[in-house]
Order: C-alpha cells, then structure tokens, then sequence
C-alpha cells in the first residue's frame, strides 16, 4: 500500500474529500466543507486530471504501478473503461474486507489480509490485491474470530451500511460477492473519465 507521511485530513483536504471516505470520523466539523477549496486560483485540465487520479490511489492504497495496471486491464475489458477501473478498484480483497465492516479503513483491511486472517472460498489468502469474483465468499478465519481485536471492530463499524453488491452475514463474519461492484454505488465523488484521459495521451 502507499504510504503517505503526510497527516490524513491535510491530504484528505488537498484532494477534496471527506476523511469518512477513508473509514476516519472526523472529530470536529469544519467551518468548509472538504472539497470547496482554499485557492482561487484556475487548475489546468492536466491538473484536474492529475488531481482526480491522486484521489483513487489516495482512496483504494495503491501505487502508480500497480493502478496503471489496472488501467491496461480496465481498456481491454468491455465496457467503459472508467467504470471497468472503478469495478476493478472495489474489487481487491482489502476493499471488501473494508465494505464488509471488518476494518475501520482500507488501510487497517490491506494489514489484517496481509496478516492472513480472512479467508476466499474457504481458502486462506493473504493478498490484498486479490481480486475477488461474482459467487465468492470472504469470511474471517475461525482462529480469528475469537480475537478481541476483531470484535472491537464491529462494535465501531455498527451502523455503517454495506453495499448492495455484498451479502454480508455478520454474525458468520463473512459476506458473499453477488455481483460486480457498480460506479454509482461509490460513497464518494469521482470524475474517473478525467483519469482514463490522462493515460489516454
């Protein structure tokens, strides 16, 4: 995963979204809300494109290496292509450990998969990159469910909605992939055609 040294609401605020985005409650509200801006000053069409593209790495974790892969596989599949890249986005293991309730952030969902606590289809996988399927089944591994960390975490993620494309059973502490994630299910704002433009050139 990326790792950013710079603090969470200064990035967050820079891209324009709202911390919640990321899992993180905000503690205060601000007087401005995240997105209005503090520059009047006019972007470029390279900089919005830059700016959107930052915000999906800043958001899923992901590097420019392994994003612009995901770029080549969103062209070939059918289509269109900024939606293809979003699907394949909220596809990795770590996002739906994440939209299942069983991380309080993407970045606490890529560890515990990396730390082999969950389970595809009953097989143990610990990689957070893994790209899960229509028909699959995530659910945390026995050992792990009778963690106390594990049960600190749905205590703080009660309430939070899962999304329509994950059949989640909270008490098994899994969840089934019904069909693919879709773009306009996304809980945040994005102009991903500003993306495939830039890669476009």
């Amino acid at each position: 995963m990326a790792v950013y040294r710079e603090p969470i609401s200064k990035k967050c605020k820079s891209l324009g979204i709202s911390p919640a985005v990321l899992g993180y409650t905000q503690k205060k509200e601000t007087r401005r809300r995240f997105g209005a801006g503090s520059s009047r000053r006019k972007i470029s069409e390279y900089g919005l494109q830059m700016k959107e593209k930052q915000k999906l790495k800043f958001i899923y974790g992901v590097l420019e290496k392994p994003f612009y892969r995901y770029y080549e596989i969103a062209i070939k599949e059918e289509g269109v292509t900024g939606e293809n890249l979003i699907t394949l986005l909220e596809s990795r293991l770590d996002n739906v450990v994440y939209r299942m309730n069983m991380a309080i952030t993407r970045r606490e969902a890529r560890q515990l998969v990396g730390h082999g606590h969950f389970m595809v289809n009953g097989k143990r996988v610990d990689i957070p990159s893994y790209r899960v399927k229509p028909g699959d089944v995530v659910a945390l591994c026995d050992k792990s469910k009778k963690s106390s960390k594990f049960e600190q975490i749905i205590e703080l993620t009660h309430g939070r909605v899962a999304p329509e494309w994950l059949d989640v059973n909270r008490d098994a502490r899994s969840a089934t992939v019904t069909r693919k994630p879709l773009r306009e299910e996304l809980d945040f704002e994005i102009q991903e055609n500003l993306v495939i433009e830039l890669y476009s050139k």
